[in-house]
């Protein structure tokens, strides 16, 4: 087999770039470990940035996005009794949210993808990539018993922090830098309609929480537990009344509860991965980077390395602008580092870190009374949220 670019990798970050550069004649193939119901069956993120949005209306895949989702000009900010309103819209010239479910994206970009004809191969297994600093990079894989070698141009790592691309890497080229968090996050999922139009991130003495959704009638909720925690420890009962604690009286008591149809357990964790190009390879997405999920940023990440990406193809191929290709690391990597810095702030702000009241506590809510009372922290919180530009290639 032969393509232009090789995408390992069939969840949303991959679809997208395939989706992106199909609409610009650029062939390529999708290589995936999993099959597409596997695919479809993880529980994600649902809250993408304005740049995303824009992303996936030029991918020519947001018909059911605009139709189904829910565009947020704001979210809450809960502690110390206080609940406080970030209007993103106005504090940012307009930028919004939309909160439409990770599962629905990937489920548009299948479609999408199927209906113009573009190949993806499931259900691929020990998928390995080389020749990398060569002009002639290619895959083997094995495939419906078959041994694959699928010869390319450039191959794209959409596969994830456990995938190969990464792995493929020698490791004295790569330095990654990592802080693990001494929490996890305890995640809900329910048919029953959400407790407020809008998200509500609460600080709390029990442990931060937060109160999100998928749509009208889907919720997703949050808490805070220690590592050691187990989900089976956990009882639908037990969830909601430790989530109604953290919440302020007049939430909690509007909260509707029902039986769970998803519960897990995440860590959180920073992790950065550098370079994200070895030759002719390119890391996208959590094969690069991990943020801990309180600013809402790890499939926007993932799309902001997809856009840059693929703008680079659009160059090499429309404009044979090869000179380009190595600044692909360090232009992902200026935007990386700024959501990360961000994630971890919210983080390190709105979480316990301790049972006892401390110096670190009582920073946590000088930091929150300060930006909530100033205009230009109100600001930094809404620029940040709603997602910064996109890095230039040039």
């Amino acid at each position: 087999m032969k393509t232009q670019v090789a995408i390992i990798g069939a969840g949303p970050s991959g679809l997208l770039l395939g989706q992106l550069l199909h609409r610009q004649g650029i062939d390529n193939v999708i290589v995936e470990r999993r099959s597409g119901e596997y695919v479809l069956s993880r529980i994600r993120a649902g809250v993408l940035e304005q740049g995303m949005v824009d992303l996936l209306r030029e991918a020519g895949v947001d018909q059911r996005m605009d139709a189904e989702g829910l565009p947020h000009d704001g979210f809450e900010l809960v502690f110390d009794n206080r609940r406080v309103r970030v209007a993103l819209d106005e504090l940012t010239g307009g930028s919004k949210v939309m909160v439409y479910g990770q599962t629905e994206v990937t489920r548009d970009l299948m479609e999408a993808r199927a209906a113009a004809g573009a190949t993806t191969l499931y259900e691929a297994e020990n998928v390995q990539p080389h020749d990398l600093e060569s002009d002639h990079p290619y895959l083997t894989f094995e495939h419906n018993g078959e041994t694959v070698r699928l010869e390319c141009d450039y191959i794209a790592g959409c596969d994830g922090y456990h995938g190969v691309s990464r792995q493929s890497i020698p490791q004295e080229r790569l330095k990654e830098f990592e802080k693990v968090y001494p929490f996890g996050w305890l995640g809900v999922l329910s048919d029953t309609p959400p407790v407020s139009d809008e998200l509500i991130y609460a600080s709390h003495e029990r442990g931060f929480s937060l109160c999100s959704m998928r749509s009208a009638t889907r919720s997703r909720y949050y808490l805070q537990v220690p590592l050691d925690e187990k989900v089976e420890d956990w009882s639908d009962e037990r969830f909601w009344e430790e989530l109604k604690r953290r919440l302020p009286d007049e939430v909690a008591t509007k909260l509707v509860t029902g039986p769970s149809i998803e519960k897990s357990i995440a860590p959180l964790r920073s992790y950065v991965v550098e370079p994200m190009q070895y030759g002719r390879l390119f890391l996208v997405g959590d094969a690069a980077h991990i943020v801990p999920p309180t600013g809402a940023k790890g499939l926007n990440l993932a799309a902001s390395d997809v856009n840059t990406l693929y703008r680079l193809m659009v160059k090499v191929y429309q404009e044979g602008r090869t000179d380009l290709i190595e600044r692909y690391s360090q232009t992902c990597l200026k935007r990386i580092w700024k959501a990360e810095r961000f994630s971890w702030w919210m983080t390190s702000m709105l979480h316990n870190f301790s049972d006892q009241e401390d110096f670190n506590s009582r920073m946590q809510l000088a930091e929150l009374d300060y930006v909530t009372s100033s205009k230009a922290g109100l600001t930094t919180i809404a620029e940040n949220y709603v997602g910064l530009p996109y890095e230039p290639l040039e």
